[in-house]
């Protein structure tokens, strides 16, 4: 096994694990511990992209999701400053007996599904121009430009609408 290989196993491990502890214990019962554990996968997610040589979209990966977004819901996070009182004791539900049932369910199906095939793990050329700028600018400003301008409006929307409630408050 390569050193690329061993890079890319520690990495996807660790985005996998720092994601199921976003919802699991400690994260799933501390909105914060959640935030900075999305934060770190939002990390190893990065460097999944590095591995590919989409070095924009790893960037973008940092500034945009673990930066400006996850700083918004962190200080979001310690504004409610929730106690644990307010979080209420850990509870046992129909809904989380059946979420375990259908990953149980799921995870036995992939494992029955991948017997009876042969994993073919052997790298496959990359396109010119893959996760450089100029080919996201081309997709995003030609293939989804309606898409990119409603989500530039719909985010102005919500910061007139996080000002005029900030305003009412005051």
């Amino acid at each position: 096994m390569g050193f690329v290989q061993i890079i890319f196993w520690l990495l996807a491990v660790g985005t996998i694990v720092t994601s199921a502890l976003v919802v699991l214990p400690p994260g799933g019962r501390n909105p914060l511990y959640g935030a900075l554990l999305l934060i770190v996968s939002f990390f190893f997610i990065s460097g999944l992209y590095v591995l590919l040589f989409a070095h924009t979209m790893a960037i973008l990966q940092i500034l945009v999701y673990a930066g400006a977004i996850m700083v918004l819901f962190t200080f979001v996070i310690m504004l409610l400053n929730l106690s644990k009182k307010e979080l209420g004791d850990e509870t046992k539900t129909l809904a989380k007996g059946l979420g375990i049932v259908a990953v149980v369910a799921i995870g036995t199906k992939l494992i029955v599904m991948l017997q009876g095939q042969t994993l073919n793990l052997t790298a496959k050329p990359i396109p010119e121009g893959f996760g450089g700028v100029d080919a996201i600018a081309d997709l995003l400003f030609h293939n989804y430009l309606v898409p990119f301008e409603l989500t530039g409006l719909l985010l102005l929307v919500a910061v007139i609408g996080s000002v005029v409630l900030a305003k009412r408050t005051l």
